[in-house]
């Protein structure tokens, strides 16, 4: 045992990036997810209690995102002691902001620094997936940006699956969450199970140019390419309130363009400055009051930080 308590933070995340369905993964500067790791003598994990979820998260280990990471992390380095877990949900559930990911990667991340810090944040990626898996599905395109930072091309759930993408320094995004909840699985049930050849070449296309985009800091160019989606926000959009008008009046407001961040109800407006996003951040919170609406919304860098130790002893 090399601490006896350590406490990370995880932030928020946009999967997908339009276009990029389970492959893309940016990381926000917030909201996110806070975990504190206590050790115990007794094998295996607790959780002993959750702040800010209303009551609405397991606290069974093995179905809790941050409780299911925490346990592949104590069999990855073969500990046989255990840990008990205080989960601080700092975000909101079913938004698209990647709330369960940001979990389990601050849990995969507390008790690696709790046993002395023995993997990185890119080794922690198959725990933090065992733990997003436990409840909405084996996918890294959340937890990995999460752990990491920047922006993130993945073709698997292994840490050589992950490959870093260059971060446009200008790109800021204005988001807006409307007050509905949009379970993962409820938007993965509405994902088409077969899609015609031409749609598969035109994404396969959007996601090439989207990546050339970013090496050649072209934010234009970057919007462009994740609007240019013909099989998932089609096939989500009854799912996302106003999403034809929410693009209207952001790009009106100055945006490049908009997408749905995640599963949804989320929506994420590309920028190219903050006092555009500020502007298309308003513009947005007026659209679903004038429909009577309730939303909330933010502004965010891309963090190239990602997943950190807040505290540990």
């Amino acid at each position: 045992m090399a601490l006896t308590r350590a406490e990370a933070f995880a932030p928020a995340t946009m999967a997908n990036v339009g276009c990029g369905f389970d492959i893309l993964g940016l990381c926000l500067e917030a909201p996110g997810d806070r975990v504190l790791a206590v050790w115990r003598p007794e094998r295996g994990v607790v959780i002993e209690q959750i702040f800010g979820d209303g009551g609405k998260l397991t606290r069974d280990p093995i179905k809790n995102s941050a409780g299911a990471a925490a346990q592949a992390i104590l069999t990855q380095l073969g500990i046989t002691e255990g840990v008990a877990l205080t989960i601080y949900k700092d975000m909101p559930l079913a938004s698209g902001l990647g709330s369960s990911s940001a979990s389990a990667a601050a849990g995969a991340l507390a008790v690696n620094a709790l046993f002395g810090s023995p993997l990185s944040n890119r080794e922690l990626i198959p725990a933090a997936v065992v733990g997003e898996g436990a409840v909405s599905g084996f996918h890294a395109d959340n937890v990995a940006p999460s752990l990491m930072g920047g922006l993130v091309l993945i073709s698997g759930t292994t840490p050589d699956k992950v490959l870093a993408l260059p971060v446009p320094e200008r790109a800021v995004f204005a988001l807006v969450t409307p007050d509905v909840a949009v379970p993962t699985a409820l938007a993965r049930a509405a994902l088409p199970k077969e899609i015609p050849m031409k749609h598969l070449i035109q994404l396969t296309a959007a996601v090439g140019r989207l990546v050339s985009a970013l090496y050649s800091n072209d934010l234009s160019a970057w919007a462009e390419a994740m609007e240019d989606d013909p099989v998932v926000e089609p096939a989500r959009k009854y799912l996302m309130p106003y999403l034809d008008e929410c693009r209207a009046v952001a790009k009106s407001a100055g945006a490049l363009g908009l997408c749905i961040s995640g599963a949804g109800p989320t929506l994420g407006a590309l920028c190219d400055s903050m006092e555009t996003a500020e502007r298309v951040q308003a513009a947005m919170a007026a659209l679903y009051a004038s429909h009577n609406m309730g939303a909330s919304t933010r502004i965010s860098r891309i963090s190239t930080q990602g997943a950190r130790i807040l505290s540990a002893e």
